[in-house]
């Protein structure tokens, strides 16, 4: 057993489809198939319950995914750390979600450019689970995102709760009649949401704040990102709930207003390898806590 058959496994566990598997490791689909069959003669035993769709684990094939999902991460680290402590490349790669590009992001990547000149810094803007696996196969080595996940492979520091707001078009009726919203007036507008994929997304975390409070949206309108969900509240097309921070993007066709609740929250979270204590990644954290406390930022 190799470290590619660990590989393939985990990646049709995931994806839950060998088609959808094979075109995230870049293979043709009956090499992937055939591969995880001498995986499941090697060890003896089933791994997948094929009929199923989708794709299911045995018993076995969710205990080993596990160990599995663990060693490749580990070995990711490793790779990670030993070049850090040898010093072979100072580099840092960051994985964002989109809409913390409106928040203190662009500052932070700003001052830690200004302050390690030597190291290599790269962007990707990418969803907070796609950072996740980034991370556990050493494509990034930090990224900020809005989900909360549980991985024993991830050490995650919620950095802030952003306040939500509501985006409505200029002029409408709510920003005329209230200083102050709630979610139960939305419900007869058309609530335009994002991302549309992948799931679970920034797009979860605000239906379940109508679902935790019995509210049900007249109309939901998925889009793919925060800057199509704008311009199409501009165009009257529907309202959003979007991080605070984007009050900061001018518009002079979108109203921003407050939400009463302020519970209405949406977390940013810094996620690392959990073994991850390089000097680049101690020193993001503390540059982030600086900033915070210059900019007077709870």
């Amino acid at each position: 057993m190799e470290l590619r058959h660990l590989r393939y496994f985990v990646a049709v566990a995931e994806e839950k489809n060998f088609t959808r598997a094979a075109e995230r490791l870049n293979i043709a689909q009956p090499p992937l198939s055939r591969q995880i069959q001498q995986l499941e003669e090697t060890l003896g035993v089933q791994l997948l319950e094929r009929g199923s769709r989708p794709l299911k684990l045995t018993e076995t094939g969710k205990f080993f995914y596990s160990h599995a999902s663990q060693l490749l991460a580990q070995t990711a680290e490793l790779e990670s750390m030993t070049r850090r402590v040898g010093n072979i490349e100072r580099s840092l790669s960051v994985g964002f979600v989109g809409s913390t590009l409106y928040g203190l992001l662009p500052k932070i990547i700003r001052r830690f450019r200004d302050e390690n000149p030597t190291v290599e810094l790269s962007l990707h803007e990418m969803s907070t689970m796609d950072q996740l696996r980034a991370l556990k196969e050493g494509r990034i080595d930090v990224g900020f995102g809005r989900i909360r996940t549980e991985d024993v492979n991830i050490r995650r520091v919620v950095l802030r709760e952003e306040k939500l707001i509501a985006a409505l078009p200029q002029g409408h009726p709510l920003s005329l009649a209230k200083p102050i919203l709630s979610l139960r007036d939305l419900l007869n507008e058309t609530l335009i949401i994002f991302p549309k994929s992948p799931r679970p997304s920034y797009a979860d975390q605000v239906l379940a704040a109508f679902e935790e409070r019995a509210l049900k949206p007249r109309r939901i309108y998925e889009v793919r990102e925060l800057q199509i969900a704008l311009g199409l509240v501009a165009a009257g097309e529907g309202v959003s709930v979007v991080p605070g921070s984007v009050y900061g993007l001018k518009r002079d066709d979108v109203s921003y207003m407050e939400l009463d609740d302020p519970t209405l929250v949406s977390p940013i979270i810094m996620s690392t390898r959990a073994l991850d204590e390089s000097r680049d990644l101690q020193e993001i954290l503390a540059l982030i806590y600086r900033l915070y406390e210059e900019l007077n930022i709870p």
